[in-house]
């Protein structure tokens, strides 16, 4: 399932988390790369142990954790500390599939998941800049995705993507990859369907009716037959 999430921040929000992560220090994007990746990425990259990366990924990690769509659709275990990257002057990333298990050992923190969902979370006015979107490859075709600063795509991890090249301005995201509590994108799908119509019963009927009460506990029966962590 691909899933856009709009406004995890605000624009006034954008703008102070932009001023300062423009200060940091960036550098080769190949540093996180794998060794397809490596083939096929030019850009920059704010290193991960920088103090403007961890300061700006720590409020992303608190917009996410607070917003209901995400929680709902990702139902995360574990979320690897957000990366920032940046395009400009026709640098792209071609066709590639996110690594199955991500890896960050450092100072403060040992994270290691199974990358199930993927997600990039847009820092620049889609006016600002020509190209870059990010192409994901479906059942039914690839789908472009270019959105406004402060949305979020999220999107399995094992699908083919790339980002087209920024032939005006600068592209700037946050990305990062989480291992869910359902492994199965099918199932996940599922369990975020069915949330969604137990909220749309809920507004019409109260959180008591016998039928939210009923929806309800199938979700939660669902989430314990399908966890696998």
């Amino acid at each position: 399932m691909l899933l856009h999430i709009p406004e995890v921040f605000t624009k006034d929000e954008v703008r102070t988390l932009r001023a300062r992560l423009d200060a940091g220090p960036w550098t080769d994007g190949n540093a996180t790369s794998g060794h397809q990746s490596a083939t096929a990425k030019v850009n920059r990259q704010l290193p991960e142990d920088s103090p403007e990366a961890r300061e700006v990924g720590s409020l992303v990690l608190q917009a996410l954790n607070a917003n209901p769509m995400f929680v709902s659709a990702a139902l995360p275990h574990t979320i690897f500390p957000p990366l920032f990257n940046a395009y400009e002057g026709g640098e792209h990333f071609g066709v590639h599939v996110d690594n199955a298990i991500r890896q960050r050992s450092g100072v403060g923190d040992n994270v290691r998941i199974r990358s199930d969902l993927s997600a990039t979370l847009f820092l620049s006015e889609p006016e600002d800049y020509d190209g870059g979107e990010l192409l994901i490859e479906e059942m039914y075709g690839p789908q472009s995705v270019k959105l406004p600063a402060g949305d979020l795509v999220l999107y399995p991890s094992k699908s083919l993507h790339r980002v087209t090249p920024v032939t005006r301005g600068k592209r700037v995201a946050s990305f990062f990859w989480l291992q869910s509590l359902i492994r199965d994108d099918a199932d996940r799908e599922t369990l975020f369907r069915l949330d969604v119509a137990i909220q749309r019963v809920t507004a019409d009927k109260g959180p008591k009716d016998a039928a939210v009460l009923e929806l309800t506990a199938v979700y939660h029966n669902l989430i314990r037959r399908w966890s696998e962590v």
